[in-house]
């Protein structure tokens, strides 16, 4: 069914709310255009018995490479007890990953230099989607006397807990609105910097007057589209809605990509994902459409481009870097293949999914620890939270994407803005967008 205008403000869910909002500068993407599978994640920890793991357009010179040749020894400071809440073990809502990568990123710099020349304790937490098992997490974490909150996917954080507290909280991504303008520092920009950017590629990089949007009628895919409609009044397209089912045939794909382009739209956009991503692409290439697509970098992933092949030609995908050799994604590799069970060379970007995130968030903490360090500050929870969100020239692990806590007056608890883009380049091959590196999304955040 065609709707217009359609009404923004539906709940946040997970799915494709967060599938766009990822982006691994630096460490990301995949020139190949793929993920590797990785194996069945391990038994996810209780919330009463969670274990301890102590075991935007930016020009600037990028930081200081995070894996330096000479690898520090041991931390000598004073350990630092740190809390983490991730969502586990839920329908729908399990995401051990984040806890497994952010965990050996832990483990790893305990042996090399610590967080600002302190140990880590790690003590963790798990929701299950839950207001009940959020508040009771951050009772039990503000009960340790940890110093620092950090959060990986908690969909009710309960921040009146910990500021009563006193304690800074820094998350992986922002998930529902009451998040954005939270008491705390998210490194990713979220589901509402994403869709921006892709209105600001609709609108800058193809001139479209009108777009399309394809997307599934439930609430996670409602709230994307209402973030991206949102993005594209500010920037001033039309733009109409086409909603089918979560599964549908490949009939039924056909069907929805053929009534988006009934209008002769200048773009489509498609918030479908895993075999929504092959429908569409194939629905969109039996039909002989050349109307451009923008897609998350779900619809990138190795399984999707090697079923679909050249029917991806066409297709960008949003949040989707290129992979370089570089010294961080040399010990992304290191660290992370023995967790994923794999070897380093099947480690890509795409294929570490939300615990990407995770890990990524960890180590730009390390970073700012050790600026820290240099600059004769000393670390606590408190010091390194007011660094972040202070602090100028810092950029997300990689040294990439600029980090500008606050840029946004409307979404102060948000420090990224910008997000890579690629496209389909044939033969398999998905690669990065001639000038959009780096997509800033605040001219046209809602």
């Amino acid at each position: 069914m065609k709707m217009r205008g359609m009404p923004v403000g539906r709940r946040a869910w997970i799915a494709v709310a967060v599938a766009s909002s990822m982006a691994f500068a630096a460490c990301g993407g995949d020139d190949g255009g793929g993920a590797s599978d990785a194996p069945a994640e391990t038994e996810a920890p209780s919330a009463t018995e969670a274990p301890s793991d102590s075991s935007s357009d930016d020009t600037e010179a990028p930081a200081e490479t995070s894996a330096p040749s000479d690898e520090p020894g041991p931390p000598t400071g004073p350990e630092m007890v740190v809390g983490m809440v991730n969502t586990e073990g839920g329908a729908g809502l399990d995401f051990p990953d984040i806890r497994r990568f952010l965990s050996a990123a832990v483990d790893y710099t305990n042996e090399h230099g610590g967080l600002g020349n302190r140990p880590v304790k790690l003590e963790t937490c798990v929701a299950n989607g839950s207001p009940e098992t959020s508040q009771a997490c951050a009772q039990e974490l503000v009960g340790k006397n940890v110093e620092l909150i950090l959060l990986g996917l908690d969909l009710f954080p309960d921040y009146k807990v910990y500021e009563a507290a006193g304690i800074p909280v820094i998350g992986v991504l922002p998930i529902l609105p009451i998040d954005y303008t939270a008491n705390a520092l998210f490194l990713t920009g979220g589901n509402a910097t994403s869709q921006a950017a892709i209105a600001a590629v609709a609108k800058d990089y193809y001139d479209a007057k009108n777009v399309s949007v394809i997307h599934a009628d439930n609430a996670g895919a409602n709230s994307t589209a209402a973030s991206l409609t949102a993005a594209l009044d500010k920037a001033g397209i039309a733009w109409e809605a086409v909603k089918g089912g979560d599964n549908e045939t490949d009939a039924g794909y056909q069907g929805l990509v053929r009534e988006a382009a009934s209008s002769n739209p200048d773009v489509i956009v498609s918030l479908y994902a895993d075999a929504g991503c092959i429908g569409t692409m194939r629905g969109r290439a039996s039909l002989g459409i050349t109307i451009p697509v923008i897609t998350t970098n779900i619809c990138a992933d190795k399984d999707v481009i090697d079923v679909v092949g050249d029917e991806a030609e066409g297709w960008m995908f949003a949040g989707l870097a290129e992979e370089k050799d570089t010294p961080e994604r040399a010990l992304l590799k290191k660290l992370l293949a023995p967790v994923m069970g794999i070897s380093e060379d099947e480690v890509t970007a795409a294929g570490l999914g939300l615990g990407g995130l995770g890990y990524s968030l960890y180590m730009s903490l390390i970073d700012y620890g050790n600026l820290m360090v240099e600059r004769g500050i000393e670390l606590t929870g408190e010091s390194l939270y007011d660094f972040l969100k202070n602090g100028d020239g810092l950029y997300f692990f990689g040294g990439v994407t600029p980090i500008k806590c606050g840029a946004s007056a409307a979404y102060p608890a948000v420090c990224s803005f910008v997000f890579p883009f690629a496209e389909y380049k044939g033969d398999g091959v998905v690669g990065p967008v001639e000038g959009l590196e780096l997509v800033d999304s605040l001219p046209y955040l809602p």
